[in-house]
């Protein structure tokens, strides 16, 4: 569940039906911060073929599970949190549900708005959160269509926020750099708390000390640098004292062959990817 976040009255004033297509891990945090910040639950309607134990309860609330276009007449925003490979084939059945002032909010990678659109209708915007999502931790990176109206940006903007802090972009095609930094970004984390755990058990630490050691130095140190006004320069500078061992580490770490030029490199090569799968 979402734990929730300040009150947030544009999602309180947003009008007519939601339709969430998607309702896993990310859909489904969204769907929790919705319900957290008090929106109605009869405003809203789930389409997902393998719904989990949690999206069943909430149909005691009121949410509406997998109508059909005509249960629900008109759809004032269909959220698409679908897989890329799944929307292939379940995109062009939402059309049935997406009229020409319908709010399409697309959280799909790779995806573009001019194939949303072509699939969907409606007036696009894409967007790409993170798992911390799931926590009600996320970024989001957003970007609309020229058509989309300010009234429709303000509530997709709220919807987004459900889950965390939102940021927007005029280019989308800087969509590729954002997926590459914030929505791979988790995994290198993680990959960071892996290694740092491993390389634990290498100086000689038992295994289970090493790995708890590791996650709450990651979990801690994101916390402190969540809180922070000093950036995350400062803060590495403020750890190290000179001739200490944290800068013995660091000169391994900022080598000219080091994390910076693995990092720019993963990056990079993530963007790449996420460009091959845009087409």
């Amino acid at each position: 569940m979402v734990t929730p976040l300040a009150s947030n009255d544009t999602l309180q004033h947003i009008s007519g039906t939601i339709l969430l297509a998607g309702a896993g891990k990310m859909g489904g945090a969204m769907l929790s911060g919705w319900l957290a910040q008090g929106l109605d639950a009869t405003r809203v309607a789930v389409m997902e073929p393998h719904p989990s134990d949690e999206i069943r309860v909430l149909v005691s609330k009121g949410i509406r599970l997998n109508p059909s276009p005509g249960d629900l007449g008109g759809v004032a925003t269909l959220v698409v949190a679908l897989k890329p490979q799944t929307f292939r084939d379940a995109g062009p059945g939402l059309k049935a549900f997406a009229g020409s002032s319908t709010l399409v909010l697309s959280i799909m990678a790779g995806t573009p708005i001019a194939a949303i659109e072509q699939a969907c209708g409606g007036s696009v915007v894409r967007a790409m959160p993170n798992t911390p999502a799931a926590i009600g931790r996320g970024i989001t990176v957003a970007v609309a269509a020229k058509r989309v109206s300010a009234a429709q940006r303000a509530a997709a903007d709220a919807l987004l926020r459900a889950t965390g802090s939102v940021e927007w972009i005029d280019d989308e095609t800087l969509m590729d750099a954002v997926t590459a930094v914030s929505g791979s970004g988790p995994a290198y984390v993680f990959l960071l708390a892996e290694e740092l755990a491993r390389a634990g058990v290498a100086a000689g630490l038992p295994a289970a000390l090493a790995e708890k050691l590791a996650r709450e130095t990651v979990a801690g140190s994101g916390e402190l640098l969540h809180r922070s006004d000093f950036s995350a320069a400062t803060l590495r500078q403020n750890v190290t004292s000179p001739g200490g061992t944290t800068a013995a580490a660091l000169g391994v770490l900022m080598a000219p062959d080091g994390l910076q030029q693995i990092m720019t490199r993963a990056v990079a090569e993530a963007t790449r990817r996420s460009r091959e799968l845009s087409k």
